[in-house]
C-alpha cells in the first residue's frame, strides 16, 4: 500500500508515516457526541497548558520536533497555531463535517500533523518522498501551490495528496459522501512510533462514535 523512497530514508531517518484506513464509515456535517468530545478536549487543552506561554508551548513534546522540521522552510507549524488559539484566545476547534472533525480532535489531542483523504480516489499505492522543489498540487482552498525543496510530501499515481508545509490536496479531500477513508500522519525525526499509534487509535475511537459500523483495514506507522 505505501512505497518509501530512498530519498526520503536519507533526508529523515527515524521519522514514521502512520496510516489509518477504514471503511464503511459516515459523513453527517454535525454529531452531538462528537462536539460533546470537542468541548470536553478544549477544557482539557486549556487546563494542560493555561499556565505556559507561547514560546513554553515551542519547547513540548511533540510540537518542538515539528518547530525544527518547519523551520527549515521557514514556515510555522500550524497545528501550534491553533493551540494557541484554543488555550490562550478561547477559540473552539472549528466544527466542519464529522470525518474532519473526527481528526482535527485527535490532532488538537496529540499535536500530531494529519491528513485526511476519500479512500475512493485516491489511487493506491502511495508514496512518501521528498520534493525535487518542481511538484505542483492543488490545495483543498483550490490555490496551485509547488512544492518546496526537501519537504516530505504523499502522492498516490495521480499525484501530490498532501505534504507537510500545505496541506493535503482538493482532489482526494474528504466529502460529505465519503464512505472509506484514508488518514495520513506526518511524524518527523524524533516522535516515537507509539505517539502515532496512540494517534491513529484516537482518530479511530473518534470516527467509531459518528461511525458504529466501521471497519478499520489499516493502522499503522512505517518506519523512514
Amino acid at each position: 500500500m505505501i512505497a518509501i523512497t530512498d530519498r526520503v530514508k536519507n533526508l529523515y531517518p527515524g521519522a514514521f508515516l502512520g496510516l489509518l484506513v477504514m471503511n464503511n464509515v459516515c459523513n453527517p456535517n454535525l454529531h452531538k457526541d462528537l462536539e460533546h468530545c470537542k468541548i470536553e478536549l478544549e477544557k482539557a487543552l486549556r487546563k494542560r497548558f493555561d499556565r505556559m506561554g507561547k514560546a513554553d508551548l515551542k519547547t513540548i513534546n511533540p510540537i518542538k520536533y515539528y518547530v525544527d522540521y518547519y523551520k527549515k522552510f521557514k514556515k510555522t507549524y500550524h497545528v501550534l497555531l491553533q493551540l494557541e488559539s484554543i488555550v490562550f484566545k478561547n477559540k473552539s476547534i472549528p466544527t466542519v463535517a464529522s470525518l474532519v472533525e473526527a481528526m482535527f480532535l485527535a490532532e488538537m489531542k496529540n499535536l500530531l500533523l494529519t491528513a485526511g483523504h476519500d479512500l475512493d480516489t485516491v489511487q493506491l499505492p502511495v508514496k512518501i518522498d521528498t520534493a525535487k522543489g518542481t511538484e505542483r498540487y492543488r490545495q483543498i482552498s483550490g490555490e496551485e501551490k509547488q512544492l518546496i525543496k526537501n519537504d516530505m510530501f504523499v502522492s498516490d499515481e495521480q499525484g501530490v495528496t498532501s505534504s507537510i508545509t500545505y496541506g493535503p490536496d482538493k482532489r482526494t479531500r474528504i466529502k460529505p459522501n465519503t464512505k472509506n477513508v484514508l488518514f495520513v500522519v506526518y511524524a518527523p525525526p524524533g516522535i516515537e512510533k507509539s505517539a502515532v499509534l496512540q494517534h491513529l487509535k484516537d482518530i479511530q475511537y473518534y470516527v467509531n462514535i459518528i461511525s458504529s459500523g466501521s471497519k478499520t483495514k489499516v493502522l499503522e506507522a512505517f518506519s523512514i
